[in-house]
């Protein structure tokens, strides 16, 4: 899938998968928003832009399956759907299950955007799981939906 293949227009913002050379602009905006998240080149990094970078999600090939390794709206974008569009165009350009890691308070968000609660990650992602669950309440979602 080349980048332009991946890009969607929504109202004013413009949903695009980021190529490796622009790493560094998902990197910028995590530092702006002081988030200690970083894109790879292991990750497909998707941002949405109005017209700068507001959002952005990592996604990285686990086991036959994709783990949502991060998504962030600025604060000034939220409210406005950004999460959940960003959310839907990922998941029409994967085939597999998504699954993610979040704060309990999260679980509605993602539960509108097709995500329900397991209880049962692939062997790679529970091992992680059990080891973040020791400093903080996280609970594993996946999206089966494609």
């Amino acid at each position: 899938m080349t980048n332009t293949d991946a890009t969607a227009h929504t109202k004013s913002a413009t949903i695009s998968q980021l190529t490796t050379e622009q790493l560094p602009l998902a990197n910028k905006f995590y530092r702006q928003h002081q988030r200690g998240m970083k894109a790879s080149t292991e990750q497909q990094v998707w941002v949405t832009r109005d017209p700068e970078i507001v959002a952005s999600l990592c996604l990285r090939n686990v086991e036959h399956c994709w783990w949502l390794t991060s998504l962030l709206v600025a604060p000034g974008a939220r409210g406005n759907g950004r999460a959940s569009a960003l959310l839907q165009q990922v998941r029409q350009h994967y085939e597999g299950s998504i699954w993610l890691f979040c704060a309990p308070e999260l679980e509605p968000l993602y539960r509108a955007n097709g995500y329900c609660q397991s209880a049962l990650p692939p062997p790679a992602l529970a091992d992680r799981l059990r080891r973040y669950q020791r400093t903080k309440s996280l609970i594993a979602m996946v999206n089966s939906s494609r």
